[in-house]
């Protein structure tokens, strides 16, 4: 009997799992989708919380790994008309393992969990934040626990998210470990091309030579297809020629060489064009941007233990590439142009070559210095973080986190280096810190004022206007909290505000507390909702560490539907 033989297919069908999360896979691809799922977050809340839990729901949906909700209050009547994830028969059960219930229906892969015991005594017990990854803080909170959260989180290094979402405004505060690096930033495209025109190798040299060579006597066709970085590389050398071996360094001698070189060799011809569009942005020398320099002259990096992260092995092996070789390494792409598919492909190559050789390098260098350290065989760093490092290297982030803002009694708000950017933004017609100081005074309210019961705030804490009969009194006093404020930025600072601006300024803060105040500590679904999609994307970003997250505080307003990002 003659069998037949059956091919495997080509590339394998993607898989279910595959199939959900195929747009955010696109995103932040495979292994942001694996730190999404190696995550542990934590939920603090003490009361309805609308903004945490659409939070909780945008994480949920993307397969988060696991969720804790802590919330030892029981359903109300209130908490039905403003948290979706709730139902009529969740009245009188415990709030936590109602929403942790209905939030698991979103996504079977995901686990919830719900902690009843009150916070106060939660936080006493040893260890209680190690088994989580990100914890989420939603306002009204005492503020010396909110301390303690905090003192935790920083000796963990576990990154904390502290919310308000009060009526029309809501703000959330990032506090980040003390460095934290970004390396795939995903820059746009156009940004990352990096062709080294002037500083070529020696085998792009040679082989723009053959492309361009007795060019005057080609074909049509032929010159029409010479891929425009080999144009670059050839009309360079005759600048060169009559220029004393100088490279068009000023906007005015790009210009020239683009006009009186490149578009007059065929001014008709599209590679020829593409060649002239690219004169600005490839006429560049490699230098590493400050920001990267800033890493480079780290201490962390210049001070490697056994036990550094792998970041600063890497930072300090480009940095000693960098010294040596007056570039960073290569990435490697080469842009879409006109030619030949089959120079194209061979372009294509000795870009990546060379990418190859560089990176190669690095890692010749890493492998020395964990020699040098000490640092052992199970730590050693693999090549693909190395070869991410190379590729995106112009443009690494490091974030240097900042404790969170806290209120505490008794105790002036203080912002120190950072007071007079703090006066900046006072004077900054587009700037947001009204906001910020206003629930900077409506967390000071709260930190002074308690009560026996719970209404539309957490037990124990009284929030400004839940009261109707106190509504007057307790916008007096948030007004002249968030007065007071200002003024201790202005001495803090020794800046002075001269009126009418002085006056503009607190009148401006004046209505943003009136409207705090009038929400009496109510949420609005629509902008708690929107809040919680910002919190979410920001939280992704911090798990996946892709893209650049809010350094460290957002606002917004929704009543003029406007969002601002303020480093405090």
């Amino acid at each position: 009997m003659e069998t037949t033989t059956i091919e495997p297919p080509l590339q394998a069908l993607p898989t279910a799992k595959e199939k959900r999360y195929d747009r955010q896979l696109r995103l932040w691809g495979a292994p942001g989708q694996r730190a999404l799922e190696e995550t542990h977050l934590l939920l603090i809340n003490s009361s309805p919380g609308v903004a945490a839990v659409e939070t909780l729901k945008n994480l949920v949906l993307p397969g988060v790994g696991q969720f804790s909700i802590l919330d030892p209050a029981v359903v109300e009547e209130a908490d039905l008309g403003v948290n979706f994830f709730l139902e009529d028969e969740s009245l009188g059960k415990f709030r936590a393992e109602e929403t942790v219930k209905y939030l698991m229906e979103l996504n079977p892969d995901v686990q919830g969990h719900a902690i009843k015991e009150p916070l106060e005594t939660f936080i006493t017990k040893d260890k209680v934040f190690t088994p989580y990854t990100l914890i989420l803080v939603a306002a009204p909170i005492d503020p010396t626990i909110l301390a303690t959260i905090r003192k935790h989180a920083e000796a963990l290094h576990i990154p904390l998210f502290y919310l308000h979402c009060v009526g029309y405004h809501s703000h959330f505060s990032i506090q980040l470990p003390p460095a934290f690096p970004i390396v795939d930033t995903h820059p746009d495209p156009t940004a990352t091309t990096d062709l080294r025109v002037l500083k070529p190798w020696p085998a792009l040299q040679e082989f723009a030579r053959e492309q361009t060579h007795a060019m005057d006597k080609m074909s049509g066709h032929d010159k029409a297809h010479i891929p425009y970085i080999c144009l670059l590389l050839h009309y360079l050398e005759q600048w060169r020629n009559d220029h004393n071996g100088t490279v068009p360094d000023s906007y005015k001698q790009k210009q020239e060489f683009r006009d009186s070189y490149v578009r007059k060799g065929s001014p008709d011809e599209e590679n020829f064009d593409e060649a002239c569009a690219a004169v600005l942005k490839s006429l560049i020398s490699p230098t590493a941007p400050s920001a990267l320099r800033d890493i480079f002259n780290a201490p962390e990096a210049m001070e490697l233990t056994a036990t550094s992260p792998p970041f600063w092995f890497i930072a300090n092996a480009i940095s000693q590439f960098y010294t040596k070789h007056g570039g960073l390494p290569l990435p490697g792409a080469v842009p879409d142009m006109k030619a030949q598919s089959a120079d194209y492909i061979r372009l294509q190559n000795i870009y990546k070559t060379k990418a190859r050789e560089d990176c190669a390098e690095v890692v010749a260098t890493v492998r020395e210095l964990e020699k040098s350290t000490g640092r052992g065989s199970k730590l050693a760093i693999i090549e693909k973080e190395v070869e991410n490092f190379c590729k995106g290297a112009a443009h690494i982030h490091l974030v240097r986190g900042r404790p969170l803002q806290i209120v505490l009694p008794d105790l002036p708000v203080t912002f120190g280096d950072r007071a007079k950017a703090m006066v900046f933004e006072l004077t900054n017609p587009e700037s947001l810190i009204g906001e910020y100081i206003a629930f900077l005074a409506w967390d000071e309210f709260v930190a002074t004022h308690t009560t026996s019961s719970s209404v539309k705030g957490g037990k124990g804490l009284r929030v400004p206007g839940n009261n109707d009969a106190e509504f007057e009194a307790d916008k007096e006093k948030m007004v002249g909290i968030a007065h007071k404020i200002v003024d201790g930025i202005l001495n803090e600072a020794g800046e002075r505000i001269e009126d009418p601006e002085y006056t503009e300024i607190k009148d401006g803060i004046e209505k943003i507390c009136v409207e705090l105040v009038r929400a009496g500590g109510g949420e609005l679904h629509n902008i708690a909702s929107l809040t919680g999609g910002l919190i979410a994307q920001e939280v992704i970003k911090v798990i996946t560490k892709q893209y650049v997250p809010v350094d460290n505080t957002c606002l917004f307003d929704g009543v003029a539907s406007r969002s601002y990002v303020l480093r405090v």
